[in-house]
C-alpha cells in the first residue's frame, strides 16, 4: 500500500513559477513509477509527466506536448518524494494536479495509487 499526499499548489500570475510535491509513504518507493495528472473542471483527468522506477540506476521521463520545455519532473528517492517544477505558467494549466504511483511508467491514469490533488491556480 502507498499513500501519497501532493502539496505546493496556489494561485500564481501567468509566467511564474510553482513546485508541487509528492511525498509518499513506503519502504519501496524507487522501485514505483510515478507520474503528474491534472483535471480541470469539466475536463477528463489527463496526462501531465512521468517518472519511472529506478533502472540500473537511470530514471526516464515522459512529458505532455503541452509542458515540455516549461515543466520538470524529478524525484527524491532518499526522501521519498516526486517534484513537478513548473515554469512559464499559462491560464490553461489551472486545474487540480493529482500524483501517482504505479509499477511501470505510462501515461494512461490507470496507476494503482492516487494522492487527494492539489489546486493550481493561474491568473491572466
Amino acid at each position: 500500500q502507498v499513500q501519497l499526499v501532493e502539496s505546493g499548489g496556489g494561485l500564481v500570475q501567468a509566467g511564474g513559477s510553482l513546485r508541487l510535491s509528492c511525498a509518499a509513504s513506503g519502504r519501496t518507493f524507487s522501485s514505483y513509477a510515478m507520474g503528474w495528472f491534472r483535471q480541470a473542471p469539466g475536463k477528463e483527468r489527463e496526462f501531465v509527466a512521468a517518472i519511472s522506477g529506478s533502472v540500473r540506476n537511470t530514471y526516464y521521463a515522459e512529458y505532455a506536448d503541452s509542458v515540455k520545455g516549461r515543466f520538470s519532473i524529478s524525484r527524491d528517492n532518499a526522501k521519498n518524494t516526486m517534484y513537478l517544477q513548473m515554469n512559464s505558467l499559462k491560464p490553461d494549466d489551472t486545474a487540480v494536479y493529482y500524483c501517482a504511483a504505479g509499477l511501470r511508467i505510462r501515461t494512461a491514469p490507470d496507476y494503482d495509487y492516487w494522492g487527494q490533488g492539489t489546486q493550481v491556480t493561474v491568473s491572466s
